[in-house]
């Protein structure tokens, strides 16, 4: 994430060891990222088409520094008026080695030049780090390039509570794989930023009218679940669950910091500015 970004995350947890984290954290990801950085900043009314503007100047910075730490800008077509920056990394290591990388004297005036001038656009702003849990995830990792739009969903579970979801999470799934074996979303644990028992999950789609087939599948995979599946849900939906919520961005180009080989896939949509 730039770095006026990731500097505004909360503490960082201890940095882990890994001679591959700096080949893992390059480039957009191909598989499911183990770490993400993600930054919310919520625009001002009205602000909306200047602050996306200011905002290309970070990936024109990370661009001429030749920054191997990519990221994709989600800007909210539902819930309130903010964008998401996610960064894909291999650890917590690399998430550190992005952060040097940022305070080299040839690219730090410039990124502290756009924090200064992003602050007039904004009503707030805060960070997140989570964790992978592919035993909670399901389907094909998506082709990046070709992602147009996401949807989130943010579970809170109650304190102490963590192998409910997991058992209902793997119910889902498992009635998932028999009723709608096209479906695909990745999970993550929210391990700083965000209240105790948060979690994050990513699905996504190449159009908007493909979001009619992913409610079908949601439908189909209910109505497929075995009673011993559903007693699961249903106990974890009430026992377990304190909220959940969904919210859907759409990805914009102008904002992000991807790499050639990601623009070459569809270079008129990657060539958008705002």
């Amino acid at each position: 994430m730039p770095m006026r970004k990731s500097s505004l995350a909360v503490t960082l947890l201890a940095l882990g060891a890994g001679s591959a984290a700096t080949a893992l954290a390059q480039g957009v990801p191909t598989t499911q990222p183990k770490f993400v950085h993600i930054f919310r900043e919520q625009v001002k009314p009205g602000r909306a088409a200047e602050h996306a503007k200011w905002e290309a100047g970070w990936p024109a910075a990370f661009e001429k520094a030749k920054s191997p730490y990519n990221y994709i800008a989600l800007q909210s077509i539902t819930g309130p008026p903010e964008v998401w920056y996610v960064s894909p990394l291999a650890s917590h290591a690399a998430y550190g080695e992005m952060v040097a990388a940022e305070n080299d004297p040839a690219l730090a005036p410039e990124l502290d030049r756009l924090a200064k001038g992003d602050a007039e656009f904004l009503s707030e702003q805060s960070a997140l780090q989570a964790v992978a849990m592919p035993e909670l995830s399901h389907g094909t990792f998506p082709d990046i390039a070709k992602v147009r739009y996401y949807e989130i969903t943010t579970f809170r579970v109650r304190p102490g509570h963590q192998d409910a979801w997991i058992a209902a999470t793997k119910a889902y799934k498992a009635a998932t794989a028999r009723s709608a074996p096209g479906a695909s979303w990745r999970t993550y644990d929210v391990v700083a930023g965000a209240p105790g028992g948060t979690y994050l999950v990513f699905s996504s789609v190449g159009s908007f009218a493909e979001f009619d087939k992913m409610m079908a599948d949601g439908e189909a995979t209910m109505r497929g679940a075995t009673s011993e599946e559903m007693g699961v849900l249903g106990k974890f939906m009430k026992e377990s669950l304190i909220s959940v919520g969904t919210n859907r961005y759409r990805v914009d180009p102008g904002q992000s910091y991807v790499n050639a080989e990601t623009k070459a896939k569809d270079p008129v949509f990657w060539a958008k500015k705002p």
